[in-house]
């Protein structure tokens, strides 16, 4: 019997659409889901018959973040590095595919599903959506999702929600960048988008792909790598222990007591 994918890969109509499936965990970033996301977005990008990718999710989670259950399992420095270098290339994938990336959401989006989120070029988020950058709470920083959140947000809000880790609606996240369109039907509005994006030769849509991000590309390359060191040396710190194991034990942090 072949194991479950927790990524599902189908090709309709001219798109590839890929499918988070992994609702025990929430969608959580392990490294099945990471690399077989990674897989499916090589294959969209290098199929010529996929003018673009449609991102989604089943539950009411569209992606938890990291999957912190499997960190602690294992060697805190050495998943760390790993973990990192993962984010840095799913993010970057997302960004120089040559296809246009739509998310579609319709569910919880945190940690580094809001990394994901802002790499994507159209993102469509429904009324059942909520957004959150917690990181902070458990003792952490959005380090690497910084290179494609900060981007998109206006500077005030990133300044706001890095630091509070508060809850916030689609409509939001519009408001403030982090998404293209707050609908009341997602699917039937990404669906309008890829009626609109048809209509583009593949050519012209990668050319304009990599016009809008250029700048923002040219920046990840600059800065990866210093936030990736950063990053790690936080892993296996007291205050990051801490704030995962509280995480689990359902409880507040020492510092929040």
């Amino acid at each position: 019997m072949s194991e479950t994918p927790y990524v599902r890969y189908e090709v309709g109509d001219g798109f590839a659409v890929l499918t988070l499936d992994s609702p025990h965990n929430r969608n959580a970033l392990s490294s099945k889901l990471v690399q077989e996301l990674l897989a499916g977005l090589r294959a969209a990008g290098a199929d010529a018959a996929v003018r673009g990718v449609i991102l989604t999710h089943t539950g009411n989670t569209f992606c938890a973040g990291a999957d912190l259950k499997e960190a602690l399992d294992s060697d805190p420095a050495t998943a760390a590095d790993i973990r990192t270098q993962w984010m840095v290339s799913l993010l970057r994938t997302i960004l120089e595919s040559p296809k246009p990336v739509v998310a579609q959401v319709n569910g919880n989006v945190r940690a580094g599903g809001m990394g994901i989120l802002a790499a994507c070029d159209l993102a469509v988020a429904g009324p059942e959506s909520s957004f959150a950058l917690t990181e902070a709470r458990i003792g952490l920083a959005p380090f690497i999702i910084s290179l494609t959140l900060l981007p998109r947000m206006s500077a005030r809000s990133a300044g706001r929600y890095f630091q509070t880790g508060e809850t916030f609606d689609a409509v939001e996240a519009e408001r403030i960048g982090l998404i293209t369109v707050a609908a009341a039907d997602p699917a039937a509005e990404v669906a309008r988008l890829r009626g609109q994006l048809r209509l583009g030769s593949p050519q012209g849509l990668a050319e304009s792909k990599r016009l809008v991000n250029a700048a923002l590309l040219a920046e990840f390359d600059r800065a990866a790598d210093d936030l990736a060191k950063r990053s790690g040396s936080f892993f296996g710190t007291p205050e990051v222990i801490e704030g995962m194991t509280a995480f689990f034990q359902r409880r507040p942090p020492n510092w929040a007591q």
